[in-house]
């Protein structure tokens, strides 16, 4: 491993601590060419806890009257890339052929839920919100997403549904029309996602390494997130999520995922959709 000059003194052995605490409280596995990343993302850390070195924070995270400085800790090292309507074929399958099996299988009771496991700044669930408020067959119906991410500065920016225009350029003037409202004043050169959408949100801190306590739900997009963790992490995980799923429920996970020879609960419909089987 090359040296680099650092204001911080980071070794080998304070990575290896670091990584294998982040494991244990996330499930993600951490490899070897993370180690520039996890300097970078956490040296600020040590920088604001005014520490002299990695090793010290090593000891100060061993301190278990400084447990919350977990919470830092995992805010900095997850990855959060997203953006509206990314992996745009899951929202066709979703409002095509998803949400209509869902309309027809709970029709006695006129509900559907939907899970955004790992939902980062909020991009897919307000996608999910569009997609169900164009359902003209959901009008009147109980439609609720449960938005879920580990890390708390995310989530309490995805709750403000506020984001720079750029962010929201790739939509369609009808898109941003009926769901955006353009920012003034302060906010200008910003874009808040409209009240009608945000109200249908519940957006919820939640470690999937943890047992859950979600209720049952017709679909959950869990995209991008299984990718970080070794197969008996995955396998568990996709575990849960079967047994909150309804019957002949969908699992959308990212691009480059898959459920091979990972569980026989779901079939693989395409496109990385998943349907429950069992």
């Amino acid at each position: 491993m090359t040296t680099v000059a650092r204001e911080y003194a980071f070794t080998r052995r304070d990575f290896d601590f670091l990584r294998r605490l982040s494991n244990e409280r996330t499930g993600i596995v951490v490899t070897d060419d993370k180690f520039d990343m996890f300097y970078s993302r956490l040296s600020r850390r040590v920088r604001a806890l005014g520490l002299g070195s990695f090793a010290e924070y090593c000891d100060y995270l061993s301190d278990a009257a400084n447990d919350g400085e977990m919470v830092q800790l995992v805010n900095a090292i997850t990855t959060n890339l997203t953006a509206f309507f990314r992996e745009n074929h899951h929202f066709e399958f979703l409002s095509q052929t998803a949400l209509p099996e869902a309309v027809a299988r709970n029709r006695h009771d006129r509900r559907v839920r939907i899970w955004s496991a790992g939902c980062s700044t909020g991009e897919e669930p307000y996608s999910l919100s569009m997609t169900l408020e164009e359902q003209r067959a959901l009008a009147g119906w109980d439609a609720r997403i449960l938005a879920s991410d580990i890390d708390s500065n995310v989530l309490a920016q995805a709750s403000s549904g506020v984001y720079a225009m750029s962010r929201v350029d790739g939509l369609s003037s009808e898109r941003l029309k009926a769901f955006f409202q353009k920012g003034k004043g302060m906010q200008v050169g910003k874009a808040r996602v409209k009240q009608m959408l945000r109200e249908r949100i519940d957006f919820q801190q939640i470690n999937l390494m943890e047992p859950l306590s979600v209720e049952r739900q017709d679909l959950i997009f869990c995209r991008n997130v299984i990718i970080y963790f070794d197969k008996e992490t995955k396998t568990r995980l996709v575990h849960k999520f079967a047994d909150v799923l309804a019957d002949g429920g969908y699992l959308f996970i990212g691009h480059s995922e898959s459920l091979y020879k990972v569980t026989d609960r779901f079939e693989l419909i395409g496109n990385t959709v998943y349907r429950k089987v069992r």
